[in-house]
């Protein structure tokens, strides 16, 4: 896919659990792109009242005030689905994500292969090290970032 004059969706999504009929999404961070340049941001989150597992509520407590918080899954994947309009997915291709992306139509794309990465337990460690960029809680942006050295 050459994506250097596209537009297109970066996206990371943030599950309570690997399977959708057993959980909801916690977040999804998205950024879309008009040819390598940034044109919008999408950040929100499922209400902290609503997420009952610690581990996922300490992922998500950072930047609070930047998230828009709804009360649904159902929420986040209309207005996800909304701002992604048609476009290709970005995405990281891991066990989870696909599935939560089953329903919408747009073509998913694994983001990884672009930058010749394999998803394992330490991709954003060795994506770090590879472009040389500063760790950060916005995953959306290093991939983001990354992508900009890597097709720059």
């Amino acid at each position: 896919m050459d994506i250097k004059n596209k537009r297109y969706v970066i996206l990371e999504l943030i599950p309570t659990s690997p399977d959708p009929k057993k959980g909801d999404i916690a977040q999804i961070s998205a950024l879309k792109i008009n040819k390598m340049t940034l044109e919008d941001r999408f950040d929100y989150r499922l209400d902290k009242s609503k997420i009952n597992i610690p581990d996922i509520l300490k992922m998500l407590d950072y930047d609070n005030d930047s998230f828009k918080y709804v009360k649904t899954t159902k929420t986040i994947m209309k207005k996800f689905k909304d701002f992604s309009e048609d476009l290709p997915l970005l995405i990281i291709d891991n066990s989870y994500t696909r599935k939560y992306l089953d329903r919408m139509k747009n073509e998913k794309v694994s983001i990884f292969k672009l930058m010749n990465l394999e998803v394992t337990d330490d991709v954003f460690e060795r994506l770090i090290s590879k472009y040389n960029l500063q760790p950060s809680s916005y995953l959306v942006d290093l991939m983001y970032e990354a992508l900009v050295m890597e097709l720059g």
